[in-house]
């Protein structure tokens, strides 16, 4: 199936991708995920969401391995790879700049895969883990939600979900998954995930730099608050047409 793991896709802290190909010649993504991540429960946390979903903007999920300390996850192959590495200017894994039309469609996408996951499923999935790595682009830069390890299922009536864990990735995470004072989580703290994401989308840039040259632009959603508030213009960052 992966030509004994010839092609590496992608690596993580979650373990290893895998380019690999059935039986009937799709062409799949196979995720391995290594064998000291926990327990297993991020791993049947995606196996028990994304079985529930089918959407176009979610990613398919074709199969799995669960035998012992072996992990493995099947995926329908997303030819352009993840959101990442087309919106960050002068980044060294940046492959190319997307048009602003595009760049709209890949939004509108990833909003409705949203909308699908928080109304339409038969039970309202929950992701936490929106950012441009988890959002992966087919062919015609379709785009689709994946990585389900932090996801939470729970019924449409329930409005407030009780945690007792943080979950999420700095930049993104909506405040009230670290700090109860700023409100109860519910499906609302995904949309906080994504209007981060569509920031990063716009200004062409991580929302946290840490090593920025200026301390007041080490964290791009206050200097956009700033700039706002002093009245400034904002000029959106520069993007580069890709030619058809």
């Amino acid at each position: 199936m992966t030509n004994n793991f010839e092609v590496k896709l992608g690596q993580g802290g979650y373990g290893v991708v895998y380019k690999g190909k059935l039986l009937d010649d799709r062409l799949v993504a196979i995720k391995i995920l290594n064998a000291s991540k926990g327990n297993g429960e991020e791993f049947m946390n995606e196996v028990s969401s994304i079985t529930k979903t089918s959407h176009i903007n979610v990613v398919a999920l074709l199969g799995f391995c669960f035998d012992g300390s072996k992990k493995a996850l099947i995926y329908e192959l997303m030819s352009n790879g993840s959101l990442d590495k087309f919106i960050y200017n002068n980044q060294p894994e940046t492959i190319q700049s997307l048009s602003w039309e595009i760049l709209y469609q890949i939004a509108k996408g990833i909003a409705r895969g949203l909308e699908y996951l928080h109304k339409g499923c038969s039970t309202r999935i929950l992701h936490f883990d929106i950012k441009p790595h988890n959002i992966l682009l087919d062919e015609n830069f379709c785009p689709k939600i994946s990585d389900f390890g932090l996801a939470r299922l729970c019924p449409k009536k329930e409005s407030i979900i009780s945690m007792s864990d943080a979950r999420g990735t700095m930049g993104y995470v909506a405040p009230e998954l670290w700090n109860r004072n700023f409100g109860g989580v519910s499906h609302k703290s995904d949309v906080y995930s994504f209007g981060m994401m569509l920031m990063e989308m716009v200004g062409g840039r991580k929302n946290v730099i840490a090593d920025a040259s200026q301390t007041s632009e080490i964290y791009f959603p206050h200097w956009v608050y700033k700039k706002l508030d002093l009245g400034s213009d904002l000029i959106p960052g520069e993007v580069i047409t890709v030619e058809e």
